[in-house]
């Protein structure tokens, strides 16, 4: 039986087909990487799917046929800018001879990626723009990272103070207190209201929370 020629237009036939898993997703990388740039340069008003389409080098049904619209884009955005502050995989994060030395570095990843440039860019374009764009604090406040920074605290509390009387609940509400405790006012000095914190003075901050932290906890827990 002879055999198929293979020349380039029968080559440039089977290149033209279906895209592959990884042609797909470096396609969305793509665009992910597009509408961030676009969200926290110019806001989530100020941009526009042609916008992020011209900056991505595609066309808007291209765009269209992976985001349903602009809202969704910029959710997904949010999860790839958490994603990119999170600590790697391979770092442990609990990790300590003690509750408080684990709360502690738990305290210092929360502050580096609460200060990380896109987190802070992420939070003036939230705080600008929520009013006009409920969904944008809707889209932070339910990406699985938080509740998982939340469950993960919680969890740990009740691992390491088992004799405490607090429901489920009640841990939860106090690891959503002490990430509050440690990021809002080290982030708000950072992005204008009062001289932004050195390092030292960070782990220091780090250390103060988690004791007034764990004292609070041991009174409600009585």
């Amino acid at each position: 039986m002879p055999r198929r020629p293979t020349n380039a237009r029968t080559r440039g036939a089977v290149r033209s087909g279906r895209p592959s898993k990884a042609d797909a997703l470096r396609l969305r990388e793509r665009i992910l990487s597009a509408a961030t740039e676009l969200f926290l340069a110019e806001g989530y008003g100020s941009t526009s799917i042609e916008a992020v389409a011209a900056r991505a080098r595609i066309s808007k049904r291209t765009l269209y046929d992976r985001f349903e619209d602009k809202a969704a884009l910029f959710a997904a955005a949010v999860h790839g800018v958490i994603a990119h502050i999170r600590p790697p995989p391979h770092v442990p994060l609990i990790e300590g001879a003690s509750l408080s030395e684990m709360l502690h570095r738990l305290a210092q990843f929360i502050l580096n990626a609460a200060l990380a440039p896109q987190a802070l860019a992420l939070y003036r374009l939230v705080h600008a723009e929520a009013a006009r764009f409920p969904q944008l604090a809707r889209a932070v406040e339910g990406d699985a990272g938080n509740r998982e920074a939340v469950m993960l605290i919680a969890s740990l509390l009740a691992r390491e103070l088992p004799d405490s009387k607090l429901a489920a609940e009640d841990r939860e509400f106090a690891a959503a207190q002490f990430i509050f405790m440690v990021m809002t006012i080290p982030r708000r000095r950072a992005i204008g209201y009062g001289t932004p914190m050195t390092a030292a003075e960070l782990d220091t901050w780090a250390g103060k929370v988690v004791r007034l932290f764990l004292d609070g906890y041991r009174g409600m827990r009585r």
